[in-house]
């Protein structure tokens, strides 16, 4: 299971930080008031149904995603998610502001192993901002890009003077995100999942049922793309 990895996906963040000072609608506060202490918002670009209400959508794989009237507004937004060839659910913009924290939490089932992966790009941010993936703080800088296993435990606290306001695409893994994952720059994964995948995928095709092969045929999958992934910092 892959924990994290920087991808090579350039954007124009000058621009982009330039739409966000430029932008007059209202930044909508999370939800979710035990996830976090201090000042947590958002701005929808894409959500179920176009409504702009919605930050923090449930990743439901039939959902009708489209894109809110705010999106008109975001023109390297746009250009962005054209180059991202696979299919976008949810985007929206996150700000966490000065002295706010995010505490640990997972998002359910939001990994690139179950077929969705989370995108974080990085637009405005302060040295002491502190992205933690189990025992691991990222050094997301901005203008990175930078997938993010949700389904691991996570947090994020903003000890600096300015906010924090990462651009979040979620969208469903096929072939040319796999291809982008494997020139990663860099990545981590838990080292023994290799092992594991190998031990499970044996058992399965011990059963020899329709189900048990389908399942390991599947495992088979996600062991090619770990394989695949040759970087020369892996931590």
């Amino acid at each position: 299971m892959i924990r994290y990895a920087k991808l090579p996906l350039p954007y124009d963040l000058k621009a982009m930080q330039k739409e966000l000072i430029l932008f007059q609608g209202e930044w909508q506060a999370h939800f979710n008031t035990l996830y976090y202490e201090g000042s947590w918002t958002g701005i929808t670009l894409r959500s179920p149904g176009g409504g702009t209400k919605n930050i923090i959508p449930d990743l439901i794989a039939d959902a009708d995603y489209q894109d809110t009237a705010f999106m008109q507004h975001f023109k390297t937004v746009i250009t962005l998610i054209s180059h991202i060839s696979c299919p976008i659910m949810a985007v929206r913009f996150l700000n966490l502001q000065a002295g706010a924290v995010i505490k640990p939490h997972r998002d359910n089932e939001l990994a690139f192993e179950m077929g969705e992966a989370r995108l974080h790009f990085p637009i405005i941010t302060n040295p002491l901002v502190s992205f933690n993936i189990e025992d691991t703080s990222i050094p997301l800088q901005a203008g990175d890009c930078w997938y993010i296993n949700a389904n691991l435990t996570h947090s994020v606290a903003n000890m600096g003077s300015t906010n924090r306001i990462h651009l979040v695409i979620d969208c469903k893994v096929n072939d040319w995100l796999k291809h982008m994952m494997s020139q990663a720059t860099e990545v981590s994964y838990k080292e023994d999942d290799s092992r594991n995948l190998l031990n499970i995928i044996r058992e399965l095709r011990m059963q020899n049922t329709n189900t048990s092969n389908k399942l390991a045929a599947e495992l088979e999958q996600q062991l090619t793309v770990i394989n695949t992934i040759h970087t020369p910092d892996i931590k």
